[in-house]
């Protein structure tokens, strides 16, 4: 499947099935996160691996990860993070960023649903996973099969804004 198919049909997934993900798939999405490109290429990201029912209750007090049998917590590492010097401004959410969608679309590629969440409580799932201070949760991957029915590939031509007013030339 090309990269364009891949990303068409892709969509937020909020419920699964109670089928756990194979761990020659999760071994692929690790792979495609780790061969995601971060700023200076200082790897300033961590990623907790969550999928047994203790591990999963605990992100269960932070967030709804709607029944999926794994998630991966991301988190930033601001010890590791490049800082742009002309404003201090670190790149750990934008590195974070990248990771998140290199696995989300290659759960996609796997056959399995994703959905990127950003709607949870950053104090408690420091808490339950003993994070230290430099690491900061950025976001959670939810993954798993999908027990709805798949958003059409053809959404976006909807839902999206036409290109001529996302993109502009040489001007705004």
């Amino acid at each position: 499947m090309d990269f364009i198919s891949i990303a068409k049909q892709r969509y937020s997934v909020r419920k699964y099935t109670g089928k756990k993900v194979e761990p020659e798939k999760l071994e692929k999405i690790l792979e495609a996160a780790h061969v995601a490109p971060t700023a200076a290429n200082r790897q300033p990201v961590r990623l907790i691996a969550v999928q047994s029912e203790e591990a999963l209750a605990k992100i269960g007090n932070a967030a709804d990860i709607y029944g999926a049998p794994l998630a991966v917590i991301i988190c930033a590492d601001h010890n590791r993070a490049w800082t742009r010097p002309y404003d201090k401004k670190q790149t750990v959410d934008i590195d974070a960023s990248i990771l998140t969608d290199h696995m989300m679309l290659q759960a996609t590629e796997l056959g399995l649903g994703s959905v990127w969440i950003c709607y949870f409580k950053s104090d408690v799932l420091k808490k339950e996973f003993s994070l230290p201070d430099n690491l900061e949760p950025v976001n959670i991957l939810a993954i798993g099969y999908a027990d709805e029915e798949p958003a059409s590939p053809d959404r976006h031509d909807e839902m999206r804004i036409p290109i001529s007013q996302l993109v502009s030339y040489d001007t705004l």
